[in-house]
C-alpha cells in the first residue's frame, strides 16, 4: 500500500538523522547534493524503497522536504546510487511500460550540449487586483496564467522567475554490451543543477563512460505544421550521473592503500615484481615489459617561464613478427592504465584519432566530437596495427604526439584540444618478419617522421631456440590447462592505484650524479665514430633521445616513489635506450649505431654513397656534356668501391626524387 506524503517525509527524517554529520562535511566542501545508497534505504524501510522505484518524483521531493526540516544553511538535492539489478535496463530495452520508472543504465556520452539556464518557476502579478500567481514551468514551452481569480484574462506582469542550469547529453550503448551487428541505440539525458557543476561537467564530456540513474519520461514531438504528433520521444530526467572511467586524479587512494603502496615501493625487488605483473600470460620480453612499467609511470611534464613545454609522456613502438604477443601487451596496458583507449589501425581514421566537427541538432550549429587521442588525455592510447593507417590519417598523429595538442579549424570552429597522451603502438613489418639488417623506416609502412616521434622502438622477434621454446610451450600449455591461475606479483587494482599515486604525488628531479651519467653517455656515443673526416659521419644519437633518457630516468625514480633521480635510474634508462639502439639503430656495414636508420631510413653509409654518386654525375657532366653514359658512372663508382647493385639502387632513388632522368636507354641527364 502506498505511503502518504506526510508519512514519507517523517520516515525520511528518521533516515537522515544518521546522515547529519555528512551534511556538515558537504557544507564545508561547498556541495549542494547528498548521495544516498539505495541499499541503506532498503535496509531502513523496504516500503519506502519500493515507493521510490514506483513513484520516484514524489518520493525524491519528500526526501528533500525532510532535509529542509533540519535547518541547514542551504537547500540539498537528494541523489541516489547503487540501484538494484532489477532496475538496470539496456537503452534498447526501454519501452512505454517503463515511463515514470526509476531506472539505471550504462553508456558512452556521444554529444554534450552547452550548459544553459532553464526556467523552473515563474510568478505573475494581476494588474487589476494585484494578486500574485505562481506557475510551475514543467513543459518545454513557457507557460503564462490564463486567468485570475478576479476574472481578468491575459496580459499578466512577470514579477520573478527561477532559473537552474541545465544540459542535454546524448548517451549511446557501450560497444561491449552489443551482440554481433547491432546498431548502438541512443537516448537523450537531461541534467540539472549540481549535475552540471564544472567539476561534474568534466566527467560527462563526449567519450566518457557513465552510469545514469533517472526517470524515464515522454517528450512530445511537433510536426512541421506545428501540430503535435501522436508519437512521443523518450527522454531521461537524470537524478544522478556516475563516471565509470577514472583518470589517475579521480582514483581514490585510501590510507590503507597508501600504506600498501609505500610498503611495496620499499621492496628491493619492486622492479622485478612490476615487470612480472605486466601481461603475465606472455612469457619473456623482459626489456619490453620493463619499458612498459616506466612508460606507465611516465616522466614529468615541464613548463618553462617562456611558455614552452617539454612532454613527460613516453611514446613506444613495438615492431615485430606475427604471433609474438604485441596485441596482448597492448590489451593488458589498456586495462591497467587509469584511463586508456585501445584502437586498431584499419578501423581508425584521422577524425577518430584526433577530433571531428559534426552538426548539432540540439543547438542548431556545429559541435566538436573528440577522438581517441583527446579522450585518452592524461592516459594511454594503445594503437594496434599502426602500419595499416593511411598516410593522411597517420599524419594527424604528429602534432598530438610531440606538441600534445590537437588543432582543429573546420566549419566555424577553431579549437585547440589537449592530448597529453602516452602512445603505445604496435606495427607489423611489410615483409612479414623483422629484418635487423634493413633500416626500420623501410620495413614499416609509416612515414619516417612519425617513427622518429617514438622514444623507444622494440623489435619483438620470434627466433627458434630450444630452451626458450620449451619454456614458452610450458607456460602457454599451463595457462590452457588452468586458465584462471595467473602468477601475478602485483594485482591489477593495486597496480592501477600505484600508478595513480605516483602521478598525483611523485615529481622527481635530476641529481648531479644522474646528469653526469647521462651527459657522459650522450657525449661519448656521439663522438665514438672512427670513420674519416672526409666521409659522412653516422650520427649515433640526437637531442630527442637525450630527452627520452631523462623521461625514462624519471619513470625509474617514480617506481621507487623517489623525489630524486639517482645514478642507478640514469643507468637503467641508458641500458634500455642502448638495447633499443642496438636492435634497430645498428648499421651492420659500419659496425656502429646510426640514428638515421630509425629517423630517415637512410643510414650514413648509404648517404655517403649517394653523395659520391652525385659527385661522379656532376664531374662527368662537366667532362662529357648533358648526356652521361651509365657505363661511365658504373666504372667510376667501382673505382670508389661501390657495388653495381648499390649504384643501381641509388640511381633509381634519384629518378624517383626527380633529380635525374633517362633521355635514352643507357644514358642519364640531370634535371
Amino acid at each position: 500500500m502506498p505511503l502518504e506524503p506526510t508519512e514519507q517525509i517523517e520516515k525520511f527524517q528518521d533516515f537522515f538523522e544518521s546522515y547529519k554529520q555528512n551534511f556538515y562535511d558537504l557544507i564545508e566542501k561547498g556541495k549542494k547534493a547528498i548521495v544516498v545508497d539505495f541499499g541503506e534505504l532498503s535496509k531502513f524501510d523496504p516500503d519506502l524503497a519500493e515507493q521510490l522505484l514506483n513513484e520516484p518524483e514524489d518520493t525524491i521531493k519528500a526526501a528533500e522536504l525532510a532535509i529542509e526540516q533540519f535547518d541547514l544553511p542551504h537547500f540539498f538535492k537528494v541523489r541516489f546510487s547503487n540501484l538494484p539489478k532489477s532496475q538496470d535496463i539496456k537503452i534498447r530495452d526501454i519501452r512505454s511500460e517503463h515511463l515514470g520508472a526509476f531506472i539505471t543504465f550504462d553508456g558512452l556520452v556521444r554529444q554534450a550540449s552547452d550548459v544553459r539556464p532553464q526556467i523552473t518557476l515563474a510568478k505573475f502579478e494581476c494588474p487589476a487586483c494585484g494578486n500574485t500567481i505562481t506557475i510551475l514551468q514543467i513543459d518545454t514551452k513557457f507557460k503564462e496564467p490564463t486567468r485570475c481569480s478576479c476574472g481578468r484574462r491575459g496580459r499578466f506582469r512577470l514579477l520573478h522567475k527561477e532559473l537552474v542550469d541545465a544540459q542535454r547529453l546524448i548517451v549511446e550503448e557501450c560497444p561491449e554490451s552489443l551482440e554481433g551487428g547491432e546498431q548502438p541505440k541512443r537516448l537523450s539525458v537531461f541534467l540539472k543543477e549540481d549535475l552540471v557543476e564544472p567539476i561534474m561537467e568534466k566527467k560527462t564530456t563526449p567519450g566518457s563512460k557513465v552510469k545514469v540513474i533517472g526517470v524515464i519520461k515522454e517528450a512530445p514531438i511537433f510536426l512541421a505544421t506545428g501540430a503535435q504528433s501522436t508519437r512521443y520521444d523518450l527522454i531521461v530526467e537524470s537524478n544522478n550521473v556516475e563516471p565509470l572511467e577514472q583518470t589517475f586524479e579521480d582514483i581514490d587512494i585510501s590510507k590503507k592503500d597508501e600504506e600498501k603502496i609505500k610498503e611495496l615501493s620499499k621492496d628491493p625487488k619492486i622492479y622485478d615484481k612490476l615487470i612480472k605483473s605486466i601481461a603475465p600470460s606472455i612469457y619473456g620480453h623482459d626489456y619490453v615489459k620493463q619499458a612498459l612499467v616506466l612508460q606507465l609511470m611516465g616522466g614529468v611534464r615541464k613548463v618553462r617561464t617562456d611558455g614552452t613545454k617539454t612532454r613527460g609522456d613516453m611514446h613506444m613502438l613495438l615492431v615485430g613478427d606475427p604471433g609474438a604477443g604485441k596485441s596482448q601487451l597492448l590489451q593488458f596496458v589498456s586495462k591497467v592504465a587509469p584511463k586508456a583507449r585501445y584502437l586498431s589501425g584499419k578501423g581508425a581514421t584521422s577524425a577518430g584519432l584526433t577530433a571531428s566537427v559534426i552538426k548539432d541538432d540540439f543547438l542548431k550549429g556545429w559541435a566538436l566530437e573528440a577522438g581517441a587521442l583527446v579522450l585518452a588525455n592524461f592516459g594511454v592510447a594503445c594503437l594496434d596495427e599502426l602500419d595499416k593507417l593511411s598516410a593522411e590519417d597517420s599524419s594527424a598523429l604528429h602534432e598530438g604526439m610531440e606538441q600534445q595538442t590537437i588543432t582543429i579549424s573546420k566549419a566555424n570552429i577553431q579549437a585547440t584540444l589537449r592530448s597529453e597522451t602516452t602512445v603505445l603502438a604496435a606495427a607489423n613489418p611489410k615483409f612479414g618478419r623483422f629484418d635487423p639488417h634493413q633500416p626500420i623506416a623501410s620495413q614499416i609502412n609509416m612515414p619516417s617522421t612519425l617513427i622518429n616521434r617514438f622514444d623507444l622502438i622494440f623489435p619483438i622477434r620470434d627466433l627458434p631456440s630450444k630452451d626458450v621454446d620449451e619454456k614458452i610451450a610450458k607456460h602457454v600449455l599451463n595457462l590452457q590447462q588452468k586458465p584462471t591461475v595467473l602468477p601475478t606479483e602485483v594485482k591489477i587494482p593495486l597496480f592501477k592505484k600505484y600508478i595513480a599515486y605516483v602521478k598525483q604525488r611523485v615529481f622527481p628531479k635530476l641529481s648531479d650524479n644522474a646528469v653526469d651519467e647521462i651527459k657522459k653517455f650522450y657525449v661519448s656515443l656521439r663522438n665514438s665514430t672512427t670513420i674519416g673526416e672526409e666521409e659522412v659521419k653516422p650520427i649515433p644519437i640526437s637531442a630527442r633521445q637525450l630527452e627520452a633518457l631523462v623521461r625514462l630516468a624519471e619513470g625509474s625514480a617514480r617506481v621507487r616513489l623517489s623525489k630524486v633521480i639517482t645514478r642507478r635510474d640514469a643507468k637503467r634508462a641508458i641500458d634500455l635506450l642502448k638495447h633499443c639502439l642496438m636492435q634497430v639503430g645498428f648499421d651492420y656495414e659500419t659496425g656502429q649505431i646510426d640514428i638515421d636508420r630509425i629517423s630517415t631510413g637512410i643510414p650514413a653509409s648509404q648517404r655517403g654513397r649517394i653523395g659520391v654518386v652525385k659527385e661522379i654525375i656532376d664531374s662527368l657532366e662537366r667532362r662529357l656534356g648533358k648526356s652521361i653514359p651509365l657505363e661511365e658512372i658504373m666504372a667510376e663508382a667501382s673505382e670508389k668501391n661501390i657495388a653495381e647493385a648499390q649504384v643501381e639502387e641509388i640511381i633509381n632513388k634519384m629518378k624517383r626524387a626527380g633529380d635525374i632522368f633517362e633521355p635514352k636507354r643507357g644514358f642519364l641527364s640531370k634535371i
